[in-house]
């Protein structure tokens, strides 16, 4: 392990043959362990770092890269990209850093990643957030599809003759992504720079066999992924957060908060995807309302 400063710590960790890079800010946590899932699959870390804001409520807050992405190592085999592996991986970087239970923070594909986690392992969690995360890829798919309809008219055709030839690299194809993700993706003008950093070293491995080759177009591995009809399993605290103009619609969001017995939901009126960058204020005074109520057992008081 490396010291980066005080309260803060980084290294890499060996997780089923891999080294995996992790970052944690805090002293002590002494209101819990916040562990962050990043987006993709195939993000890195750094478009999440304003929740490092929660270390100074009191939280110890722990990033890391996924298996073939950012800082970590890249799989040696594209097939050992998968939820399962993610779910693994997460589970063995929490018990090697023996973290206790966790606030588990799941962003987009990071929400996803934490929901099969807390049907596989919900005795590593106090609370799950889910940050525009989903729980049913085709129901996101198809609101995706709908947000793309209701693009101006030369945009929507541009995606939908580049999807029909299978093309989307051309510049057309590429201008029109670039307008749903100013209107769906982040609305800030300009983007934040963690943000920029992120979309430009996603691990396209990973990337581009799990997802697709952008966030609207899910062909990969995870394009028939579902446990709406699980949701119920879910126990601990949750709370699900959503921008109106997300591209993981409210509906989905929605959808979630259903499933999951007395969890909570929280729109925020001017946000996309990440509302924790374009609602900033706003976002960390919900999130942190939501955490301090689990008290330090874990239980709402």
């Amino acid at each position: 392990m490396a010291t980066a400063g005080p309260g803060r710590s980084e290294g890499r960790l060996r997780v089923h043959g891999y080294n995996l890079y992790w970052r944690s800010v805090g002293d002590g946590g002494a209101r819990g362990t916040v562990l962050m899932l990043h987006g993709g699959p195939g993000m890195c870390h750094d478009y999440l770092l304003p929740f490092e804001d929660l270390a100074s409520a009191g939280y110890r807050v722990l990033f890391y890269d996924q298996l073939g992405c950012g800082r970590s190592e890249r799989a040696q085999d594209p097939g050992e990209y998968s939820i399962d592996r993610d779910v693994e991986d997460l589970e063995e970087l929490r018990r090697t850093l023996d973290l206790g239970p966790v606030h588990l923070i799941g962003s987009s594909y990071g929400g996803l990643l934490a929901i099969a986690y807390a049907l596989a392992h919900a005795e590593g969690m106090r609370s799950l957030v889910s940050v525009s995360g989903l729980a049913d890829v085709p129901l996101a798919v198809r609101e995706m599809a709908r947000l793309v309809r209701a693009l101006p008219a030369p945009a929507a055709r541009a995606i939908a003759d580049g999807e029909a030839r299978g093309q989307y690299d051309s510049p057309a194809y590429c201008a029109a992504v670039g307008q749903f993700y100013r209107r769906h993706l982040c609305r800030l003008d300009p983007w934040p720079a963690e943000v920029t950093y992120t979309l430009e070293h996603v691990s396209v491995p990973k990337y581009g066999r799990m997802n697709g080759p952008n966030e609207f177009t899910i062909v990969g591995t995870i394009r028939d992924w579902t446990v709406t009809d699980r949701l119920g399993e879910i126990r601990v605290p949750t709370l699900v957060t959503v921008g109106k103009y997300d591209e993981v619609t409210p509906v989905v969001a929605g959808s979630i908060h259903r499933g999951i017995p007395g969890s909570e939901l929280r729109l925020f009126p001017e946000s996309s995807h990440l509302a924790f960058w374009e609602e900033r204020s706003r976002y960390f005074d919900v999130l942190r309302d939501f955490l301090d109520r689990q008290g330090p057992s874990g239980r709402s008081r």
